[in-house]
């Protein structure tokens, strides 16, 4: 999976967007990257890799040297990011969360035309990221260049771009499988894949972005590139395992879908009579305890947690001795 946080602001937003950032660390173990713009060091970027140690330990110190008004950050299970970019449209670090199904292709495709050329990386592959600032710089505006690159592109990529001028350019993917959030405090706006994140940093909601829709930030205001499409595929998984317990997509909680996806279950089962006889609900955390809340409470079953290091004693060990011995009398 892989998630981004950006801030467009008037105070340096560093810190803040390392800890943003930080906040993703359940999407992604393989790369984590970061890049700010200041008007006195101009970008900044650092890139790493955090299957042996985790976000906050490797960009503490990084975060504590870097300084700009605007920057990002992602975590990523795939390639490594932000890339940093010169082109026509100025220099920018660009980050994306989701998948190019057709990379190999659109690779093969850029490289028969005249100039272009990629990095190479391990296993002769190339960089999504960098296959994606490729097909943008095909159009005359940015604009042009991401509905573009959203076309030609299968799967879901929502994309974050950071100019040198601090604005923000954040784009969801055409489909709607994957979220782009959008927080506004005084100072001015921040981007993020999980709601939460920016609420804990002091953002209140702004606005959800609609399938493919656009849109332009800086510290004074937001403007609206595309207006994207009303029909949307979210991924449900993303409730049911990804998301963050207290993220909110599409207006609905984490945790309490998760609550409810386990009720369905038990009412499902409890109807078709499949509904098994059992001592306990378990469920293995985390993702899995909220859907156990629900399919005990459906149902109204014993909850009790698999994962305990504390033995039953007494009264409660006896009861349960009994029901497991009736039970198999019944068989």
């Amino acid at each position: 999976m892989g998630g981004f946080f950006g801030i467009t602001a008037n105070y340096d937003c560093v810190q803040d967007v390392f800890f943003g950032v930080d906040y993703h660390s359940h999407l992604g173990k393989a790369r984590a990257g970061m890049a700010a713009v200041s008007t006195e060091l101009g970008f900044q970027r650092e890139i790493h890799n955090i299957e042996n140690s985790p976000f906050h330990t490797k960009f503490d110190n990084i975060a504590g040297r870097m300084e700009g008004h605007a920057a990002i950050g992602c975590i990523s299970d795939q390639d490594p990011q932000p890339l940093l970019i010169r082109s026509k449209f100025g220099n920018y670090a660009i980050a994306i969360v989701g998948m190019i199904a057709n990379s190999e292709a659109l690779a093969e495709s850029l490289l028969s035309k005249n100039g272009v050329i990629f990095q190479g990386m391990s296993g002769n592959r190339i960089n999504s990221t960098e296959i994606l600032a490729s097909l943008i710089e095909e159009k005359d505006t940015v604009e042009e260049g991401i509905r573009h690159a959203q076309t030609l592109c299968e799967g879901a990529l929502c994309i974050l771009l950071l100019f040198e001028n601090g604005h923000l350019v954040c784009a969801r993917d055409k489909n709607g499988r994957l979220p782009v959030t959008v927080g506004k405090n005084k100072s001015g706006y921040c981007v993020s894949f999980e709601s939460f994140a920016y609420e804990k940093l002091g953002f209140s909601p702004f606005k959800e972005l609609k399938s493919g829709e656009i849109l332009d930030l800086c510290p004074t205001g937001a403007k609206v590139l595309f207006e994207g499409y009303t029909k949307k595929k979210v991924c449900a998984f993303l409730w049911t395992y990804y998301g963050y317990p207290t993220a909110t997509y599409e207006g609905v909680n984490v945790e309490m879908m998760r609550v409810r996806n386990g009720e369905i279950m038990a009412e499902s089962e409890k109807k078709n009579g499949t509904l098994p006889e059992v001592d306990y609900v378990c469920g293995v955390p985390d993702s899995g305890t909220p859907h156990a809340i629900g399919y005990a409470h459906a149902p109204a079953k014993p909850l009790q947690d698999p994962l305990s290091n504390t033995p039953l004693h007494g009264q409660e060990a006896l009861s349960l001795q009994i029901r497991r011995r009736e039970k198999r009398s019944r068989r």
